[in-house]
């Protein structure tokens, strides 16, 4: 029995890295785009919806167990993608300006090609006022960095300078509830407990 994580993020596998879990990476095969496309409900349903289809499109051995993880950002009840570019990038930090993001990680289990276990939180994190000045200097100093990031931040970077408050979990807002995901492992026995 092996453990996949299915996730391209170098976030979630410091986390778990960090966690002292054993795993191995393996790039999931999903279209995202695709499953946005089809999906009907907002942040809080799409951010599980993602995190299944990631790790159901792992090919694994059928007593493997894949990890699938994804994050989805709301201001104002809009979704916002990861940034095309520096220039889409700073437009996302100007709409941020001044308001609440709604940041919802998901986390799966699938094994033999089930869902066994998925598990999401929302965190609330508010955007203090931003100037042009100030996302012009943090993009220079936090671009390429930032373009595989949903909400254009680095929470173990300079992207904690972007906020005023946060409410919720810090695992949740790196991009993965890491304490639940942990537990679901320690209960299938593929961790020790």
């Amino acid at each position: 029995m092996g453990l996949i994580l299915g996730s391209s993020s170098p976030i979630r596998r410091t986390m778990l890295d960090q966690a002292g879990v054993d795993y191995e990476v393996v790039k999931p095969d999903c279209d995202e785009d695709a499953v946005k496309r089809t999906h009907d409900g907002g942040a809080a349903s799409l951010a599980p919806t993602l995190a299944k289809a990631k790790a159901l499109s792992v090919a694994a051995d059928a007593d493997d167990w894949v990890i699938g993880s994804d994050s989805v950002v709301a201001v104002d009840g809009r979704l916002f993608d990861k940034p095309t570019d520096r220039a889409n990038a700073a437009e996302h930090l100007r709409v941020f300006s001044g308001k609440v993001m709604e940041l919802t990680s998901a986390v799966a289990l699938v094994r033999d090609g089930n869902v066994d276990w998925c598990h999401h939180e929302t965190a609330r994190l508010h955007v203090r006022v931003l100037s042009d000045d100030f996302i012009d200097a943090y993009l220079a100093a936090e671009w390429p960095e930032v373009s595989y990031c949903v909400g254009v931040f680095r929470m173990e970077g300079p992207g904690v300078t972007l906020f005023d408050k946060m409410d919720g979990n810090y695992f949740t807002i790196l991009g993965m509830p890491l304490l639940p995901l942990l537990g679901a492992l320690r209960d299938r026995k593929v961790i020790a407990s």
